[in-house]
């Protein structure tokens, strides 16, 4: 179970109230790194990325996650960068068998491969793609 976030370019249409079209920022999932979901072909290609555009479009944009939650860019920051589990690596998990590895603060992360292309700096992996 796990939590989705996007980013809204702009206010819902003042007329009809209907909602501008998202681009998905990604996943947070318990026990896991935070899955960015990178968009190259729109110059996101990292958590910089991402930022700059909440950035430069703070007075027009916003970010919501999937219960329509507002969050304000340094919170989402912090939902990316600062992860841990508490609980330790007992073997229970099974890494290969979720495409994972261990990772920073005892998360599991996804293995580099074909849609996981590299890992983030800090907590998160920067995944292309649809994924919910």
């Amino acid at each position: 179970m796990g939590t989705n976030y996007y980013w809204y370019g702009e206010e819902p249409c003042e007329c009809c109230g209907r909602p501008f079209e998202p681009l998905h920022i990604g996943k947070s999932s318990g026990g896991w790194c935070f899955t960015l979901h990178i968009i190259p072909e729109k110059g996101i290609n990292d958590l910089p990325d991402w930022e700059n555009l909440w950035r430069w479009n703070r007075s027009s944009s916003y970010i919501e996650d999937e219960y329509g939650r507002r969050i304000i860019p340094d919170e989402m920051k912090k939902i990316i960068t600062n992860r841990h589990w508490d609980k330790e690596p007992d073997g229970s998990f099974d890494y290969k068998a979720n495409y994972a590895e261990p990772g920073p603060n005892n998360l599991a992360r996804h293995v580099v491969g074909k849609s996981c292309v590299k890992h983030g700096a800090g907590t998160w992996d920067c995944v292309l793609g649809e994924f919910s």
